[in-house]
């Protein structure tokens, strides 16, 4: 019975593999240009995989966890990729969606509930929080696979520049992620390695921590550095500004475009 409750929490949810199903036959629609709308296809398809991998980096968290002593991960659904298990759906999904819609970056999401108390051993406690990012760091990599292996050839323009598009998403959160901020992943990382009173005096601060990197951002200066940033672990991977700014530019069909992007429909 109990094998049958594991395997239960384990079992991929009908949710996400709605999400997936959304995510696959966008990409499709854009690849064969099938769609009316490029731009809508493009919307609907960086939209779905942008959900497909804030679920995955819940799912490093957990599954981390998981193998790191805290068994009650499964019986929170965490491990079923179900965007709807996790402990706050408006800040772990719909925020982050919204970010994208408005600002075209990708927000890092508070979500899994790890019980810290069971998990010994500082390492452990890093791995955890680590797990997240790095997926958003592997979710980059093979997105822009087609680029640094120069596999363009025969990829239609607009799955280009979604590609692009998605891959800068991805970069965003992880640097943002990887900040030693509290709240953020970052901070996670090196808190097991720092002093009780410190990590108590900073214990107040992390519900502010996403705030204060945001108002920040907002700092022009600031956001020149951060994109300077994000543009040249981009250009590291293959991919160019243009084809960033074009992915955005289709992403965001509901506005008149630049025309510097046009893609040819069949």
């Amino acid at each position: 019975m109990g094998h049958q409750g594991t395997r239960h929490e384990r079992r991929i949810s009908s949710v996400f593999l709605g999400i997936f199903a959304v995510m696959a036959v966008t990409g499709w629609a854009v690849w064969t240009g099938y769609s009316t709308s490029a731009g809508l296809a493009v919307f609907l398809f960086v939209t779905s995989a942008w959900i497909v991998s804030l679920c995955l980096h819940e799912y490093a968290h957990a599954r981390t966890a998981l193998h790191g002593g805290d068994l009650t991960v499964g019986a929170k659904g965490y491990l079923t990729l179900n965007p709807l298990k996790y402990t706050h759906a408006l800040l772990s999904i719909v925020l982050p969606v919204l970010f994208v819609i408005l600002g075209g970056i990708g927000l890092p999401g508070g979500a899994v509930f790890i019980e810290r108390d069971r998990i010994r051993g500082r390492w452990k406690h890093s791995l955890i929080s680590a797990a997240g990012p790095l997926t958003n760091v592997a979710f980059a990599i093979v997105c822009t696979a087609p680029f640094w292996l120069d596999a363009l050839e025969g990829v239609p323009l607009a799955f280009r520049y979604a590609l692009g598009f998605l891959a800068m998403l991805q970069v965003t959160a992880a640097i943002l992620n990887f900040l030693p901020v509290p709240g953020l992943d970052g901070y996670g990382v090196i808190e097991p390695w720092l002093s009780y009173r410190v990590r108590r005096e900073v214990e107040p601060l992390a519900p502010f921590g996403l705030i204060a990197v945001f108002a920040l951002l907002w700092i022009p200066q600031v956001n020149a550095v951060f994109f300077d940033a994000v543009d040249g672990v981009l250009s590291a991977l293959g991919v160019s500004d243009l084809e960033t700014y074009c992915g955005r530019d289709l992403y965001r069909f509901w506005q008149e475009g630049s025309g510097v992007c046009e893609v040819p429909q069949d």
